[in-house]
């Protein structure tokens, strides 16, 4: 956290800024403990002591998506709860549902705990791109996503190390209530914080849907739709065409979190440098080349450069938010974070059942789709016009 921290003692940010950061870097890497520790052990726990079969593991990999497409309840939350509360509140609920998980091995209790730490984990993930929209300026909210998008690097290989050696000494049970009691003790710390300050605009709290938000909308919902391919059918590429053994694909994992810990904090700098329809036209461009080759190559080491390059590129979608928080009304941050969170997992309902449809006639076809979905937000990235370089980033790109 210290290092977190410490790239922004050289007055980059006010002292009431700091504790805000300091909240949000100890409840993201709960987070991603969280998250990571549940899904490391999923399988092979589903498999081993629940005996799920495909058809179940499906369902219940659905379920888990549904939390993300009600995150636009947030926003009649906060009626209630306020914001930083809210996001502590969420950090407890994933905590719980990790916990939990292997204390009755059914598959409705499987269910059960799967969508309490999805609720858990899409609802502190709106609230954390809202709290650091709100209280950070538009020349720092690119570095601390980077910062904290680099943590979340760190924080894998922290869930997948704790997993690793607790899996030599301990049961199903005993591994989810350490990771889960880890993750809930941030929560209840986050409870007792207050990191807000004066000055920050009020929320309005309501639905907000306007026109002039339409772009940020659309690259939301393509942004949602390239994460499907991303996260369900490249791997399946790597194991099932490729062949790629748990060795490789866990050494992979370790590469590829190592390469985000590095570059993750370069791309809120290059947000800021070259601008956000620069950075999103490089991504865009990029994915394009990724899933054709995805869909042609023949060579197992060439899929793999790719798959690294689709990770780096994936963290790129940072530039969205930042888009949106330079062309927004202020109060409006809130709602449009749970709305964009709603919209972002739209695809997650119907993609990986139509694509793996598409896969069981040519495992190329979801790519060749990607590939289309890759050309569509290219050219709607151009559209991208956001306000003159504020004094301050011209300040703070000098200061770095």
């Amino acid at each position: 956290m210290k290092g977190v921290l410490g790239k922004f003692d050289t007055g980059l940010l006010a002292s009431e800024q700091r504790p805000m950061l300091r909240f949000l870097v100890v409840l993201t890497a709960a987070s991603t403990i969280g998250l990571q520790g549940y899904t490391i052990l999923f399988n092979n726990f589903a498999a081993e002591m629940v005996h799920l079969n495909g058809s179940q593991v499906g369902v219940t990999q659905s379920v888990r998506e549904i939390p993300g497409l009600l995150s636009l309840l947030v926003v009649f939350v906060l009626l209630l709860v306020r914001e930083h509360k809210l996001a502590a509140l969420s950090i407890v609920l994933l905590g719980l549902g990790t916990g939990i998980t292997a204390l009755i091995p059914s598959y409705g209790w499987v269910i059960f705990t799967t969508v309490v730490m999805s609720f858990g984990f899409h609802y502190y993930e709106s609230t954390n791109q809202s709290l650091t929209l709100q209280y950070f300026s538009t020349a720092v909210s690119p570095l601390i996503f980077g910062r904290l998008r680099a943590l979340a690097a760190v924080s894998s290989v922290v869930a997948g190390i704790i997993v690793y050696c607790l899996s030599g000494i301990a049961q199903y049970r005993e591994m989810y209530l350490t990771i889960g009691g880890l993750v809930l003790a941030a929560g209840i710390w986050g409870l007792f914080q207050n990191p807000t300050h004066g000055g920050i605009v009020p929320q309005r709290k309501k639905m907000i849907l306007r026109r002039r938000y339409s772009l940020f909308y659309l690259l939301t919902l393509l942004s949602g739709a390239r994460r499907q391919i991303f996260v369900v059918f490249s791997i399946l590429l790597l194991v099932q065409v490729f062949h790629f053994t748990v060795r490789e694909m866990t050494i992979l994992f370790i590469v590829n979190n190592v390469v985000a810990y590095i570059l993750n904090s370069l791309i809120g700098k290059a947000i800021n440098h070259f601008g956000e329809r620069t950075i999103s036209s490089i991504e865009y461009s990029g994915v394009i080349v990724i899933f054709l080759v995805y869909a042609f190559t023949t060579s197992k080491n060439l899929v793999m450069l790719m798959y690294i390059l689709d990770n780096i590129l994936y963290n790129f979608e940072v530039a969205i938010r930042t888009y949106f928080q330079k062309v927004a009304d202020p109060a409006d941050i809130a709602s449009s974070m749970s709305v964009g969170f709603t919209i972002n997992h739209i695809a997650a309902v119907f993609l990986p059942a139509l694509g793996g449809y598409f896969w069981m006639m040519d495992y190329r076809i979801p790519f060749i789709g990607g590939t289309v979905l890759g050309v569509i937000s290219l050219i709607a990235a151009q559209w991208m016009r956001v306000p003159h370089k504020a004094p301050e980033a011209t300040l703070i790109a000098e200061a770095q």
